[in-house]
């Protein structure tokens, strides 16, 4: 089975926003959740988030180029297809109903907070949103999520959209100005999610984070994606992907995620699951 592309963009510099005609995933599909995509049989399975369904016909994904395999789903066209589609999988997002929640997306994993930014005010939430990025170029889904959160908060690294910092500023400002939050969310970068969390354990905060290690199988059975969080070991791909950061051992997720840095800056190589070839860091971190 085949899966078409129904529309492509280019969003920002490397960084595509595609509709995939997946009708069995698209019904499916909550918050939260992903799905593992081979542009071709080559390619190796890369783990994306569901950025949005229309819960009938079509998901959409958001990814950045990365590796062999995203510059091979790059080439793709509309009405090309995707030779493998897997999903959804992990658990969704757990969703409170009419409360206050705070929803930080940081640049690609900004794609991850849509659904959930959706699917938040669905059930009557109130909710403010930190968005930040290197650049204004680099800022995406900033209009779609704007007119859906409560309040939205731009931070870039050079200040050329909205203010100059980290969302971890625009975290220490909405509590300096008394904000307090029943839930928060946080999707991006490893090290921007590690120092969000340390923010909302400083304050007592539930935070969800989408852990991004490792990933071949998606289904548990590689251990590729284990993690620590608290006193326990879990699997990303089946217990997650979101887990309470003021528990996650970042650490040795960001010593892990970093571990074949060498081979990758010498190769760029094309990782498959047959042998003993190592899996490639660089494409599993897309989600």
């Amino acid at each position: 089975m085949s899966y078409k592309i129904l529309k492509k963009l280019e969003i920002a510099p490397n960084e595509y926003d595609i509709w995939i005609e997946a009708p069995q995933i698209a019904k499916r599909a909550k918050a939260g959740q992903f799905v593992i995509v081979m542009a071709d049989e080559h390619s190796e399975r890369i783990p994306l988030t569901i950025a949005d369904s229309d819960k009938t016909q079509a998901i959409r994904v958001i990814y950045q180029v990365v590796g062999t395999s995203t510059q091979k789903l790059a080439q793709l066209k509309e009405n090309d297809s995707i030779t493998s589609l897997a999903g959804p999988l992990g658990k969704p997002s757990e969703i409170p109903e009419g409360k206050k929640a705070l929803v930080i997306g940081g640049g690609v994993g900004i794609a991850a907070i849509l659904t959930i930014v959706k699917t938040l005010k669905e059930k009557k939430n109130h909710i403010i949103c930190i968005l930040g990025s290197r650049n204004e170029q680099n800022l995406i889904l900033n209009d779609e999520i704007s007119e859906i959160a409560d309040e939205t908060l731009i931070y870039t690294d050079d200040g050329s959209l909205g203010k100059k910092g980290l969302v971890t500023d625009g975290m220490n400002e909405l509590f300096e100005r008394g904000e307090q939050f029943d839930a928060a969310w946080a999707v991006g970068p490893t090290i921007m999610m590690k120092y969000c969390s340390l923010v909302a354990k400083k304050h007592g905060l539930l935070i969800w984070t989408s852990l991004n290690p490792i990933m071949i199988d998606g289904t548990g059975m590689c251990g590729g994606c284990r993690v620590k969080v608290g006193e326990e070991i879990k699997y990303a791909c089946v217990d997650g992907p979101e887990f309470d950061g003021r528990h996650v051992d970042w650490e040795t997720l960001i010593n892990r995620k970093s571990q074949y840095e060498k081979e990758e800056e010498a190769s760029k190589h094309l990782c498959r699951l047959e042998g003993a070839i190592k899996p490639s860091k660089s494409e599993g971190k897309q989600l």
